[in-house]
């Protein structure tokens, strides 16, 4: 057994005993020998200097390239209902608490123009497309209001008339509700943990982080893959970045979506620094290494916390990416995003999911 080094904070200790230990670590995840605990987690967090993140992100790499090959996992989202959320998320734009904020506001959309935004998407080389919604979810729904059967009907609709998978994120359901999305085609559905169950309380109130998990247990037991990660920057300790990955594995959730957060102007978050891209590469790094066949998910805040640095992210252990628009911020072209993989040598499709967790 390789005992983990010292806090390692220059390059000139990496070769002699950082290498041995990050080699023994990625050589026992691929064999599917044992999985990284806890402990090792966390001395993996003591990592400090730029070369010695880039030795940890070279192991991620490893780990990515043996668990889930060369294809990147292509998605786009599409906000179908905007603002005035009854949620009090303190990083969220939408959010009806944060009366301050510059956001969209607006009703369902039309199953017309979503579908038409799915073709868009398809176009721009997306595998899936997920229909995402403010609000806490249908569960707190009026079924009088028809949304969510009009959402159930759109969702069909794209399954008739395009190629791309639909997906969605509209908040907590039941598993009666999780039944009919499976029912109506929707094999995917992103609904975060955000952050650990111990630092949630910092950053949401209206509900719980066991609330959340919840309804991710319904969803995979009616057969529908958990698209469920959080966001990098709100504040949290390593600590808690650890538990959050940990959580995610006990879950085993097949797609974890690494937010970075973008701090938005009215909201409680709004003087949070930006993460050091170095940050965001260590923590990216640690969530493969935990989580080595998983499907990792650039999401939001990756232009603007990574800027020129966004290929890096691609080689520390991220094997998915959200193209286009996000919910209230913008992207970069899809363009630039396919221009960026040819460059690495990595392919855009829909990344395999471990077979024991395969649906489709």
């Amino acid at each position: 057994m390789v005992q983990a080094p010292p806090l390692i904070s220059n390059a000139t200790d990496s070769e002699a005993s950082l290498r041995p230990w990050l080699h023994h670590l990625t050589e026992r995840i691929i064999a599917g020998e044992e999985q990284i605990g806890r402990e090792e987690a966390l001395a993996l967090t003591q990592i400090q200097g730029q070369e010695n993140i880039l030795l940890l992100c070279e192991a991620a790499d490893r780990v990515r390239q043996a668990c889930c090959g060369n294809t990147v996992d292509l998605c786009s989202i599409v906000n179908v209902k905007s603002g005035n959320c009854s949620e009090n998320c303190g990083f969220c734009s939408q959010s009806a608490h944060h009366p301050g904020v510059d956001s969209p506001l607006y009703g369902l959309k039309s199953s017309e123009e979503i579908l038409a935004q799915a073709k868009a998407a398809e176009a721009a080389g997306a595998k899936r497309f997920c229909l995402v919604s403010q609000g806490r979810g249908p569960k707190y729904s009026s079924p009088k209001s028809g949304e969510f059967e009009s959402i159930l009907e759109t969702v069909r609709q794209i399954l008739a008339e395009t190629n791309i998978k639909p997906c969605c994120a509209l908040g907590e359901v039941t598993p009666e509700q999780a039944q009919a999305l499976k029912e109506a085609g929707v094999t995917r559905y992103n609904h975060n943990l955000e952050a650990s169950e111990n630092f949630f309380p910092e950053i949401v109130t209206t509900h719980t982080w066991r609330d959340r998990v919840a309804t991710v247990k319904n969803l995979k037991a009616a057969g529908i893959q958990a698209c469920t990660g959080g966001i990098m920057g709100l504040g949290e300790s390593w600590e808690d970045r650890v538990d959050l990955a940990l959580a995610l594995r006990e879950l085993e959730v097949e797609s974890v979506p690494l937010n970075l957060l973008n701090p938005r102007i009215g909201t409680p978050l709004s003087d949070r620094p930006k993460l050091n891209p170095d940050e965001a590469l260590k923590a990216i790094a640690i969530f493969r290494l935990i989580l080595p066949k998983q499907i990792l998910r650039y999401a939001g805040g990756r232009e603007a916390v990574m800027g020129e640095l966004q290929a890096l992210g691609l080689k520390a252990g991220i094997n998915a990416m959200l193209i286009g628009h996000y919910l209230t911020t913008i992207g970069q072209p899809p363009e630039q995003d396919h221009a960026m993989l040819n460059q690495l040598g990595l392919q855009g499709g829909e990344a395999p999911i471990p077979g024991e967790w395969e649906i489709e």
